[in-house]
């Protein structure tokens, strides 16, 4: 269960970056139903971190990619009106490029658009979110690209 959950969900998201421009997804479900973000979702019990990100951006956008160094991990929690938590959410953020596929709204998603970095703004995101995308393309301008390190676990 994902709301008022037992204890923080393992979740992961892709700053997919194509030369200036950032994949966005508008959330069709709750958590942050409605609002503009990275593709990205829970991990399943079995998956690595690059499996689970690669799954989620094709389930969302249609799109295959390379996975690529981790950005940040951060919490997002929400609370309901009583004080319980209502989504707890141990997030782990990846730099993305595209592989292959074809861009196109999928499920989890109520719209899909590559946002040019210079228009984040419009989209209204949460601070958290633009400040990730940010320190992605910042990583990626000073340390170029390289393929995520995996672990042994994850060979």
């Amino acid at each position: 269960m994902r709301e008022y959950p037992e204890r923080p969900i393992v979740g992961v998201g892709a700053v997919v970056v194509d030369g200036g421009r950032v994949l966005l997804v508008r959330r069709a479900h709750e958590p942050l139903k409605g609002q503009w973000s990275v593709p990205g979702g829970a991990v399943e019990c079995g998956e690595t971190l690059e499996a689970a990100i690669a799954r989620e951006v094709r389930e969302e956008t249609g799109l295959v990619v390379e996975v690529g160094a981790m950005v940040d991990v951060l919490d997002r929690i929400r609370f309901d009106a009583a004080g319980r938590v209502l989504y707890h959410y141990v997030l782990i953020d990846f730099l993305c490029r595209p592989n292959g596929g074809t861009l196109a709204c999928a499920s989890d998603a109520a719209d899909v658009v590559w946002a040019d970095v210079a228009d984040l703004a419009r989209y209204g995101m949460a601070e958290a979110t633009v400040a990730v995308i940010h320190k992605a393309i910042d990583r990626l301008r000073d340390a170029g690209w390289t393929r995520r390190n995996r672990g042994a676990r994850d060979q």
